[in-house]
């Protein structure tokens, strides 16, 4: 009696599927670093979009999101 097994995943599947999870992942917390400083810093995004210098709005991102890790570190 033979008893059919479904065919394994390749690793290389696995592996494509959980890089396309990272990147989306990190697509989301940088879409939501954006809209957050939109509400708290809109005078830094304005500033940044009419200059077409993007460093202050980068520090700005990395700020609000070092500040969320932190916040949910000690939360933790």
């Amino acid at each position: 009696m033979d008893i059919k097994r479904p065919p394994r995943e390749s690793g290389v599947e696995t592996r494509l599927f959980s890089l396309a999870a990272l990147v989306g992942l990190f697509a989301l917390v940088i879409a939501g670093a954006t809209v957050w400083l939109l509400l708290t810093d809109p005078v830094t995004v304005a500033e940044s979009i009419n200059s077409g210098e993007v460093t202050p709005l980068v520090q700005s991102l990395v700020g609000a999101i070092y500040d969320a890790l932190v916040q949910l570190l000690k939360y933790l």
